[in-house]
């Protein structure tokens, strides 16, 4: 079988694997009963049982199974299949995935329509190390348990667009070394503050929806490709946090709302006048009547920001002539003494 054949037979069962999952509701004691199970070592007779479809190997001059459909919660024994170009291990308990960098063939991962996809959704993976797949375009690691993102070597990874990583434990946003990244989903964590993103000079869309963010300090003038900002579910307190986008010359959609400054009376029109470029805030896009008022905002604020400067300027120089008064005052004071003590010798 080639590896179109494959493509289409395989996502035909998938969608067909789909359609019964959403028909099926799990007993919560079946839950409790997974949680409790001991960890299941992937063994050569597991392997016996969970390898198909013969191919060509990569050279041509000899045959090797090539797809592996399996749960495992180790799958160290993987390395020393080094054939293998199908893997599914989505929904399982993973915890380690460096096995996998010793896969030179790999190609899809999980239930992949297109090539260099890799889905490991669901499991219980602790750390983002041991993904060296050179080809890979999409990393899915969503609804795990990873606290810190490291290891993604933006050397290796020079395909790498996407990465989904909703539903885990993150608290920051820093190690994204990933220059060449698209598209970044990060909501569902415990994020509280947003480090190293000035790397991300690719992005165009950035998710942080249902974290714990209270300011926006962190983006960076370097980010000159993000389009769309989804913060929803937030903890920002401050309209004015929102000048702190500013520095994102492309942004175009935001989605603030279930912040408590999305309560405020002038939001919406803030959002405007600050940000001037944006096109949509929330499921909104701004007409032109505001857009007009938010120009005639931004005027008004601009020729007060003015009167103010030049008070500012006027009382510096007021300032500095009094202080030269004083200065000769005092002065003249000094010689008059110096003359009258003269006079009295």
């Amino acid at each position: 079988m080639s590896d179109e054949e494959f493509e289409e037979e395989y996502s035909a069962n998938e969608q067909e694997k789909e359609g019964e999952e959403g028909e099926e509701e799990k007993d919560p004691t079946e839950e409790e009963e997974e949680e409790s199970l001991s960890p299941h070592l992937l063994t050569e007779e597991i392997m016996k049982g969970g390898l198909s479809l013969l191919c060509k190997t990569g050279n041509g001059l000899a045959h090797a199974y090539v797809k592996l459909e399996q749960g495992p919660t180790d799958i160290s024994l993987l390395q020393n299949y080094i054939h293998l170009r199908y893997v599914d291990l989505s929904e399982n308990k993973l915890r380690d995935l460096s096995p996998l960098g010793s896969l030179t063939h790999l190609l899809w991962l999980k239930s992949c329509l297109t090539c260099h996809i890799a889905s490991f959704a669901t499991n219980r993976i602790r750390a983002t190390e041991g993904i060296p797949i050179p080809r890979l375009g999409s990393l899915n690691l969503k609804g795990n348990e990873i606290q810190m993102i490291s290891g993604l070597d933006p050397g290796k990874l020079t395909n790498l667009h996407t990465v989904e990583l909703r539903g885990n434990k993150l608290e920051t946003t820093t190690g994204l070394h990933l220059p060449k990244l698209k598209n970044l989903y990060l909501a569902q964590n415990f994020i509280t503050h947003l480090e190293g993103l000035e790397e991300l000079v690719q992005l165009t869309t950035l998710h942080l929806r249902d974290n714990r963010l209270v300011t926006l300090d962190g983006f960076s003038k370097s980010m000159k490709c993000l389009q769309y900002l989804n913060l929803r579910g937030n903890g920002i307190l401050n309209l004015q946090e929102m000048a702190k986008l500013q520095v994102l010359p492309m942004l175009r959609a935001l989605v603030l709302m279930d912040n408590p400054c999305s309560d405020e009376s002038e939001y919406r029109m803030e959002a405007l006048v600050l940000l001037p470029r944006l096109e949509r805030l929330d499921k909104d896009f701004f007409e032109e009547d505001e857009r007009a008022e938010a120009e005639e905002t931004r005027q008004r604020r601009r020729d007060e920001e003015q009167v103010r400067a030049g008070k500012a300027r006027w009382g510096a120089v007021v300032g500095r002539d009094s202080e030269r008064r004083k200065t000769r005052d005092f002065q003249s004071e000094c010689l008059f003494f110096r003359l009258r003590g003269k006079k009295k010798a």
